[in-house]
C-alpha cells in the first residue's frame, strides 16, 4: 500500500512511477505535479494533480479525454484496456450486457464520437464508489450527449478526475466511511417522498412527517442526549458539552419538487456523524452541540419561507398561519394535521436567547458550479446574497399581429423582453451581483395577436445590501422609461427582500482553518442561494462551509450530487472546527 510519506520523498521519476495508472496513459500529469510536493493529505494530492490538467492547455486536455477508452467499446472487447479501466468496467456490468444493451452502447459511443470528437467520459463507479447500473450509464450517456462541447468536455475532465480520485484511494488504502454513511442516510431519507419519481418533501405533509421521525431516531443512535421535534416541526438534537453554552448548527430536511438528496440535509448529516464520533470516543467538548433540522427552508407549500429558523430567531410572523395552500389547508390546520400544536404561543417558546450560545455554523452544497469548475471540494462562504423579489406585470394592447404596423404597436412581451436583456447588461456590469427573470407568462396568448399583457418575476441578489439597493433601483428606473417609450403600463408587486449576511469575520477564519488543515487551498465564495445561515444571522454570529456540487454543481434537480470523498472532507472539516474551538 503507497504511503504520502513515501510519495513525498520519492525521486520524481519514481514519484511518476508511483502514480502510473492514476491517469489514463498520461504521466505527464504526475511529471508536473512532482514540484508541488510535499502533500499535506491524499486530497491534497488530488486537488494538485487536477489543477496541472485545467492549466493544461486545451490539445492536452483532448489528449488526456482521448486516452480513455470508449464504454464497452472495441478495446474492451478486444481486451485491450488497462487493468484499471477493465476493472472500473466490469464493476460497472459493462462486461455483461445483453445484446440490445451492448448495441445501444454501441450506437452512443458512435453518436458521441461524431458530435464531439473524443469518447464518452464517465466515472462508473459513481459518487458513492459502488458503481452505476447499466441503465444509469446508458441514461447519463443519452443527456450528455446534447450538452454543449465546451460544457461536455470540461463534464468529462472531470470525471476523469473523478476516476483519478477512485484509483488513488484504492492506491492508498482510503475508504471515506464518513462519507459513505452520508451519502447512504441521504439515500434512505430520499425514499419518504411525495412523488414516487421524484423527491419532493414540502412542509408538514405525511413525508415531511416521516422524514423527522428517521433524523430523530438517527440522531438517538448517534448518542445525542436529547432528541425531540419543537412546535414548528424542527427536529433537535442535543449533545451536552462540559460547559453551559451550545454551538448551534445545521439545515433544512423539506425540499422543492423534483429535488436533490443533498440540499439542506447534508448540512444535518454532517454534526450528527461528528455527535457520533464522539459519542464513541466517549468525548466531550467543552460546549454543547445543538444540530437543528429545519423543518422550512424553501416556501414550496407555504409563502411563509424561513418559518422554522425565524422561529428561533422571534421573527414568525401570526399572519403565516393564516396562510392557505394550493389546496385551502391553512399553516395553522397543517401543523395540527401533521402533529403539532399550531398556536402562536407554543411557537414563541421556541426563540432562542443569544447569550447561551457561541454562533451558528451550517454546511451545504454549493448548488452552483464554482467549486466544480475550480475542482474543489471545499469553498468558504463570505456573505449570504441580499436579495429583492418582484411579481410584475406590463400591460398594453392586445391587436392584430398581421394589420397592426411595427410603429404602432404597445407590445407588453416586448417590453419585458427589453428590461430582461437590461437586467443582464446591468447585473454583468458589477461584480457578484445577478438579476434573473425566472417567469414569463402571455395570458391567452396566441400565435397571430399581438401580446397585450406580459406577467413575470424579477429576482435580485447582491453581497452587499447597497449593491442589492442600487440594482433595484436602476431596473425599476428603467422599466418605467420602458413603458413610457412604448406607451405601457405596469405593476410592480414586492414578494420578497432579505438582508445581506455576511460572514463573521472570527468564524470565517475557523472554517478557514479546518480547509487549511485538510491540505487544501483556499477559495472564498459568496452565497447567492438564500440559506437558514441568513436568519441566524439576526441572532447570532454565523459562517458557512460549502461542499462542491456534481454534475456542474446543479442543484434543486434530480441530479444534484456529493461524492463521499467530498462528503468526508467536510465532515472532517467540521470536526476540525469544533475540535479546535476555544471557548
Amino acid at each position: 500500500m503507497m504511503t504520502l510519506d513515501h510519495l513525498n520523498t520519492a525521486s520524481a521519476v519514481d514519484f511518476v512511477a508511483l502514480l502510473d495508472g492514476t491517469y489514463e496513459h498520461s504521466p505527464w500529469i504526475a511529471e508536473r505535479a512532482a514540484a508541488c510536493r510535499p502533500f499535506k493529505t491524499v486530497a491534497a494530492l488530488k486537488v494538485a494533480l487536477a489543477r496541472v490538467v485545467r492549466e493544461a492547455s486545451v490539445d492536452e486536455q483532448l489528449g488526456l479525454i482521448r486516452a480513455h477508452p470508449e464504454l464497452a467499446g472495441k478495446a474492451a472487447v478486444a481486451g485491450e484496456l488497462t487493468a484499471e479501466s477493465t476493472n472500473e468496467q466490469q464493476k460497472a456490468g459493462l462486461t455483461a450486457c445483453t445484446p440490445e444493451e451492448f448495441a445501444k452502447l454501441q450506437q452512443l459511443n458512435a453518436d458521441y464520437n461524431a458530435r464531439f470528437g473524443f469518447p464518452f467520459i464517465l466515472a462508473v463507479r459513481g459518487p458513492r464508489g459502488t458503481g452505476f447500473t447499466r441503465h444509469d450509464i446508458i441514461a447519463t450517456f443519452e443527456r450528455r450527449l446534447r450538452a454543449h462541447p465546451d460544457v461536455e468536455r470540461a463534464e468529462c475532465l472531470r470525471q476523469i478526475h473523478r476516476i483519478a480520485e477512485i484509483r488513488l484511494n484504492d492506491k492508498f488504502g482510503v475508504t471515506p466511511a464518513l462519507g459513505q454513511q452520508l451519502w447512504d442516510w441521504a439515500a434512505a431519507l430520499a425514499v419518504h417522498s411525495e412523488d414516487e419519481t421524484f423527491l419532493t418533501c414540502t412542509y408538514a405533509t405525511p413525508a415531511h412527517t416521516d422524514v423527522a421521525e428517521q433524523l430523530m431516531a438517527w440522531m438517538r443512535d448517534c448518542g445525542f442526549d436529547e432528541v425531540g421535534r419543537d412546535a414548528v416541526g424542527n427536529v433537535i438534537g442535543v449533545y451536552q458539552g462540559t460547559g453551559d453554552k451550545r454551538l448551534l448548527t445545521g439545515s433544512h430536511y423539506d425540499t422543492v419538487r423534483r429535488a436533490g438528496r443533498f440540499d439542506g440535509r447534508l448540512g444535518i448529516f454532517v454534526p450528527m456523524l461528528a455527535v457520533r464520533e464522539l459519542h464513541r470516543a466517549g468525548k466531550r467538548l467543552p460546549f454543547g452541540l445543538e444540530v437543528v433540522g429545519f423543518s422550512e427552508e424553501e416556501g414550496q407549500r407555504y409563502a411563509a419561507t424561513f418559518l422554522a429558523s425565524s422561529a428561533l430567531t422571534g421573527a414568525f410572523e401570526p399572519a403565516w398561519l393564516d396562510q392557505a395552500d394550493a389546496a385551502g389547508v391553512t399553516l395553522r390546520d397543517a401543523m395540527r394535521d401533521a402533529g403539532l400544536p399550531g398556536t402562536l404561543d407554543a411557537i414563541a417558546a421556541l426563540q432562542r436567547d443569544s447569550a447561551r450560545y457561541l454562533g451558528f455554523v451550517e454546511v451545504h452544497i454549493e448548488q452552483g458550479p464554482v467549486l466544480d469548475s475550480l475542482d474543489l471540494p471545499l469553498g468558504i462562504v463570505t456573505s449570504i446574497n441580499g436579495s429583492r423579489r418582484y411579481t410584475g406585470e406590463i400591460v398594453g394592447l392586445a391587436s392584430h399581429a398581421g394589420t397592426t404596423p411595427m410603429g404602432q404597436r404597445r407590445d407588453a412581451a416586448a417590453g419585458v423582453a427589453e428590461l430582461i436583456l437590461f437586467a443582464e447588461r446591468r447585473a454583468a456590469s458589477v461584480p457578484d451581483v445577478v438579476a434573473t427573470v425566472g417567469m414569463l407568462e402571455v395570458p391567452s396568448g396566441s400565435i397571430n395577436v399581438i401580446p397585450g399583457r406580459c406577467r413575470f418575476s424579477l429576482d435580485l441578489r447582491a453581497t452587499t445590501d447597497e449593491a442589492r439597493d442600487a440594482l433595484d433601483a436602476d431596473l425599476r428606473a428603467e422599466l418605467d422609461a420602458i413603458c413610457e417609450r412604448r406607451g405601457l403600463s405596469f405593476t410592480l408587486q414586492p414578494t420578497v427582500a432579505a438582508n445581506a449576511a455576511p460572514s463573521d469575520a472570527a468564524w470565517q477564519s475557523r472554517w478557514e482553518a479546518a480547509v487549511t488543515a485538510l491540505g487544501l487551498p483556499l477559495h472564498r465564495l459568496p452565497s447567492g442561494a438564500g440559506h437558514d445561515a441568513m436568519k441566524l444571522h439576526e441572532l447570532l454570529p454565523q459562517a458557512m462551509l460549502f461542499v462542491r456540487g456534481g454534475n456542474g454543481g446543479i442543484s434543486h434537480n434530480p441530479l444534484e450530487s456529493v461524492t463521499v470523498d467530498d462528503a468526508e472532507l467536510a465532515i472532517v472539516a467540521f470536526q476540525h472546527l469544533i475540535e479546535t474551538l476555544h471557548v
